[in-house]
């Protein structure tokens, strides 16, 4: 793993993604789902990590 963020690739963004998933973070996977799309320069490979990442409702849970 590196220490500076601009050497993250979309894979990393993606991995986290699914470990905050994993961790019931719906709203960090989200937020890092979304940095994956905005650096993948396919615009339907874009689409479907939002889609899968899909943003959460702002419902809270108790």
């Amino acid at each position: 793993m590196t220490s500076d963020p601009a050497d993250l690739t979309a894979a990393d963004y993606l991995d986290s993604a699914r470990e905050m998933t994993a961790a019931d973070r719906p709203y960090l996977a989200h937020l890092l789902a979304e940095e994956a799309a905005q650096r993948t320069t396919d615009p339907a490979t874009a689409a479907g990590i939002r889609a899968t990442f899909p943003g959460p409702t702002t419902t809270r849970k108790d």
